[in-house]
C-alpha cells in the first residue's frame, strides 16, 4: 500500500472514530455495537476495532449491559477546554454585567444539563444575585436553558423567565449560535424585574460577541 493510500485509510478511521464519539455522546442511554454499526453504515467488526482503540484511550467505556458510553477521557478534555472558553467569554460578560447591573453568565450544555461556565457580577450595585460557576440545572427550567432550546429551534431569542430556578429571581438569556461543537447561552439574572426589550437587546449582543470570540 502506497503512502497516499495509507494516509487516506488513516483519515477515514479517524473520521469514523470521531463520528462514533459524537453518536455515543448524543445517546443518553448509550449505544450497542450493532446500533453504532447501523448508524455509521459500517460493519460490526470495524466498530469493534474503533471501540477497542477509543476504550484504550479512555474515550469510550462499556456499561454493565455492554452498551457504549462516553469515557472519562472525554470529560477530562472537556474540563481542560472549559477555562479557555470562559476566558474568551469574560470580556463580553463583564460589559453585560456592568451595563445591566445584573449578574451575567455563560451557560453551556454538558450531559444534557445547563452548566454555568463563567459568571461575572456587576461592580457598582448594592445587591445582586450570587450565581456560582458549576451550577447545574435542567434545560427546561430557567432562561439560560430555555435559550439553549430556543437556539436549537433556530430562534435567537431573547428568552425571559421569572422564579423558575430561584424564587424571586428574574432571568433573560439568548443562545450562543454559530460555534461548532458548543451549545450554550449568555444571560443575566437579577433580583428585580428586567425590561426584556432593553436587557434582551444587550444580552443578545453579548451572546453574539461571545460567539465571535469563541469561533
Amino acid at each position: 500500500m502506497d503512502t497516499a493510500a495509507r494516509t487516506g485509510e488513516t483519515a477515514q478511521t479517524l473520521d469514523r472514530g470521531l463520528r462514533l464519539l459524537h453518536l455515543v455522546a448524543d445517546a443518553p442511554g448509550g449505544l450497542t455495537v450493532t446500533e453504532a454499526a447501523h448508524r455509521l453504515g459500517i460493519g460490526r467488526a470495524a466498530v469493534y476495532r474503533l471501540v477497542g482503540a477509543l476504550t484504550g484511550h479512555g474515550m469510550l467505556r462499556r456499561d454493565g449491559e455492554g452498551r457504549l458510553r462516553i469515557g472519562v477521557g472525554v470529560l477530562h478534555l472537556a474540563r481542560r477546554a472549559q477555562p479557555l472558553l470562559a476566558e474568551g467569554a469574560l470580556p463580553a460578560l463583564r460589559r453585560l454585567a456592568e451595563g445591566t447591573g445584573a449578574t451575567a453568565h455563560l451557560t453551556v450544555v454538558e450531559g444534557g444539563e445547563g452548566v454555568a461556565l463563567a459568571v461575572v457580577e456587576p461592580s457598582w450595585t448594592s445587591f445582586h444575585v450570587a450565581y456560582r460557576t458549576g451550577t447545574r440545572h435542567p434545560l427546561e427550567r430557567g432562561a439560560a436553558g430555555r435559550a439553549v432550546l430556543a437556539g436549537r429551534a433556530g430562534d435567537p431569542g431573547p428568552v425571559s423567565t421569572s422564579g423558575e430556578l430561584q424564587s424571586g429571581a428574574y432571568g433573560v438569556a439568548a443562545p450562543v449560535l454559530g460555534v461548532p461543537g458548543l451549545e450554550g447561552s449568555v444571560g443575566v439574572v437579577s433580583l428585580t424585574p428586567l425590561d426584556v426589550a432593553d436587557i434582551g437587546a444587550q444580552v443578545t449582543a453579548a451572546a453574539e460577541a461571545v460567539a465571535t470570540a469563541l469561533s
